[in-house]
């Protein structure tokens, strides 16, 4: 299913901190080492943060304040505060805007809260309708609500932006697999393959796919080369595949 491929992490938001400029207050803190501490210690980092707010920081101190309520895994606190941050007047460019509320989104995600999330990436491509990869994570959204009609409305408008995208083709084709519409799905697979030959994502796919309609072996050889290949969620979601089958009764 698509959303196993919901993969999020802190290491995403302070990623995408970059765009809101580093100012400083007092002696409290500024934005650089703001982040800094949220790497090493977050719990300080929040309290700093919330000091800096009270005596008058600006913008960077609450993205500051949401990256480390991220850290802690207080992940509702993080988006809420996200998506206020995006709808301040101070945040005068679009650019940071839809930032803003792409990262409010992926905290209402690995809050759990696909509705809320949906709301948030909406907003991002409102404010950017060029940028796949906001489209990309509405759909991801769609696909923790089980929407699979709209995952796929997002991943073909994004992929309209950019054909090549093979990790976009491989949603897409969950999406699609889900809706029954097999033979989009496999166009899809064939597609990211070529793009990519031995693609660990397109090959546990393909081999849900392939086990989805009793094709155990050809689902093992798909699982076993994506394993082989060692590359991160994939061939780790590859190896279990492969344990279950191999603990299936009458193997």
């Amino acid at each position: 299913m698509m959303v196993r491929q919901v993969i999020f992490s802190t290491a995403f938001f302070l990623l995408m901190a970059s765009p809101l400029q580093a100012t400083t207050t007092d002696d409290v803190t500024d934005y650089t080492q703001c982040v800094a501490l949220v790497q090493k210690n977050p719990a300080l980092a929040e309290e700093r943060a919330r000091v800096w707010q009270n005596r008058g920081g600006d913008v960077s101190a609450v993205h500051c304040d949401a990256l480390a309520l991220t850290a802690l895994k207080r992940y509702a606190e993080a988006a809420r505060k996200l998506d206020a941050l995006a709808r301040d007047k101070r945040i005068t460019d679009s650019v940071d805007r839809a930032a803003l509320y792409d990262q409010a989104g992926n905290a209402w995600l690995l809050a759990g809260l696909g509705s809320s999330a949906l709301q948030s990436f909406t907003a991002a491509v409102a404010a950017s309708p060029n940028d796949i990869g906001y489209l990309a994570d509405s759909a991801r959204a769609h696909a923790m609500l089980k929407d699979w009609s709209g995952a796929d409305a997002d991943l073909s408008s994004a992929l309209l932006k950019d054909q090549n995208r093979a990790d976009l083709l491989v949603l897409r084709a969950s999406a699609r697999w889900t809706l029954n519409r097999k033979a989009d799905a496999a166009i899809d697979i064939l597609r990211a393959l070529e793009l990519y030959p031995d693609y660990p994502a397109a090959l546990v796919e393909r081999g849900m796919m392939k086990y989805s309609v009793g094709d155990t072996n050809g689902a093992r050889k798909d699982w076993k080369k994506a394993a082989a290949s060692g590359q991160g969620e994939a061939a780790e979601e590859a190896k279990r595949n492969l344990a279950a089958l191999d603990s299936a009764p009458g193997q």
